[in-house]
């Protein structure tokens, strides 16, 4: 009898042993689409991250190299802005201050004119319009001494590093204090017979344009490739050369540029908006500080932050993310170590433990950021609890809707369930965010891969995307 009750128990234990085994390798698996796509693209399972689980749960439903360290791209962009909304609020505002230094009598500035930056994500054109547009309305007509530009918020940060051989790609336009515009043109291309007509906006008077550009037979495709733009500059004048073939069939575009420096570009709004308000400027422009004398002049401020984030993460915006990033930082003026250590102890406040992130310019545009699929999901499992979790998700592309993923898994029982950031250099493709699945459940999906076939994963995060919602 005794023996039996052994035998019996011990039968018990083998199939509950078998029972946990299974769910253990099931805890671990793929799915197999994603494993057969994966497959497909030449991708091995090392150079893959990935994290699926439920928002609220501590076990992970799948895990692959959850602690390895991955360069997450744009996925990095995350961490900035889920930690800018916590560490500054989501009402936060830039503002953009213009003070004179002298004596303003009958319209005339017998003295400088300084405008002074914060670091305003999203200054543009007609913002500071619109700041140029109070100093008429209270009486200013002409500065009879120098345009100075306060923009020592943020420590100087070289102007001339590209992250690739496309320095004026808008993605490698470098923060500043005072960012205008994103230092950017926008040239639309239209086509006219053999040639293409250019117009520029803004217009950027100091900067002239050559244009070498003809048209070709063909469809439009990228038609970016194959054109080429060179900028150089002798004694504070620039040129930029335009080159290259534009396929006819590509009808108008627009073309953005990030163009000068930091300061020739806001000299140049500066001047060509001023004069179409009826003003003028006597002296030079020149960088400088505040003095404490200065008397307030006119004031804008940018949109809250809320809003900022949005942008950032739709889009993945890489010079507003990188102008985030630096507003973090709590040494003055701000540097990109500084801001590092701010959002580090901000993570270790929280409990959030990451040992393995690497933190270059908080936006992914480098080659040097790592975090793993781990501390990503940890993430997101923070934001997910937070009070300020729907603005922080309201951020991130909704999939077959907006932002990088508007073209992703259209005519899908997915579409419009699914908040993911998506990230994309060369040999790196990840995403990460939430999916609500067709049970009403709210899941945590981070997908890293780091691998030369990185450009061909799309499909099997997309496979695993549908599996999250229907499983």
């Amino acid at each position: 009898m005794m023996r039996g009750n052994f035998e019996s128990a011990w039968q018990i234990a083998c199939i509950c042993l078998a029972f946990f085994c299974f769910c253990a390798s099931a805890h671990a698996a793929l799915p197999a689409p994603v494993v057969a796509e994966l497959k497909a693209a030449g991708i091995p399972a090392s150079a893959v991250g990935i994290v699926v689980q439920q928002v609220g749960k501590r076990a992970a439903l799948i895990e692959l190299n959850p602690r390895q360290a991955m360069n997450p791209a744009s996925a990095m962009k995350l961490i900035t802005t889920w930690a800018a909304l916590e560490m500054l609020g989501p009402a936060l505002t830039w503002t953009t201050r213009a003070y004179i230094q002298g004596t303003l009598a009958d319209g005339i500035l017998y003295g400088d004119l300084i405008i002074q930056g914060s670091g305003d994500p999203r200054l543009t054109q007609e913002q500071f319009w619109l700041l140029l547009r109070q100093l008429r309305a209270r009486g200013l007509r002409q500065i009879k001494g120098d345009l100075v530009l306060d923009r020592s918020a943020f420590a100087p940060i070289a102007q001339d590093t590209a992250f690739d051989d496309k320095p004026l790609r808008p993605y490698n336009v470098a923060p500043d204090a005072l960012l205008l515009n994103f230092k950017a043109v926008r040239l639309t291309l239209i086509p006219r017979g053999e040639r293409i007509v250019l117009s520029a906006e803004p217009p950027l008077t100091d900067l002239n344009i050559v244009n070498l550009m003809r048209t070709v037979p063909g469809e439009c495709g990228e038609w970016k490739d194959g054109l080429r733009a060179e900028q150089t500059e002798h004694e504070g004048r620039y040129q930029l050369a335009l080159s290259g073939s534009y396929p006819a069939a590509c009808s108008e575009q627009d073309w953005n540029l990030g163009v000068l420096s930091h300061r020739d570009y806001a000299a140049a709004v500066f001047r060509d908006l001023w004069r179409e308000l009826g003003g003028t400027l006597d002296g030079a422009v020149r960088d400088g500080t505040t003095p404490s004398a200065a008397q307030p002049m006119a004031v804008i401020e940018s949109p809250p932050l809320a809003e900022i984030v949005r942008d950032i993460n739709k889009y993945s915006n890489n010079v507003m993310a990188r102008e985030l990033f630096l507003s973090l930082a709590r040494d003055k003026p701000a540097t990109l170590p500084g801001a590092a250590a701010a959002v580090k102890q901000w993570l270790a406040d929280r409990n959030i433990a990451a040992p393995e992130l690497v933190l270059d310019n908080g936006a992914g545009l480098s080659r040097h950021e790592r975090i793993s699929a781990a501390t990503l999901a940890q993430l997101l499992q923070d934001a997910a609890a937070s009070p300020l979790m729907p603005e922080f998700v309201a951020s991130l592309p909704l999939a077959a809707v907006d932002g990088t993923m508007k073209k992703r898994l259209k005519d899908d029982g997915i579409a419009g369930h699914a908040h993911i950031k998506t990230g994309t250099l060369d040999g790196i493709k990840t995403m990460a965010g939430y999916v609500l699945d067709a049970r009403g459940r709210t899941m945590i999906v981070v997908f890293l891969v780091n691998h030369p076939n990185a450009q061909r994963a799309q499909a099997a995060e997309d496979a695993l995307l549908r599996w999250v919602y229907r499983r």
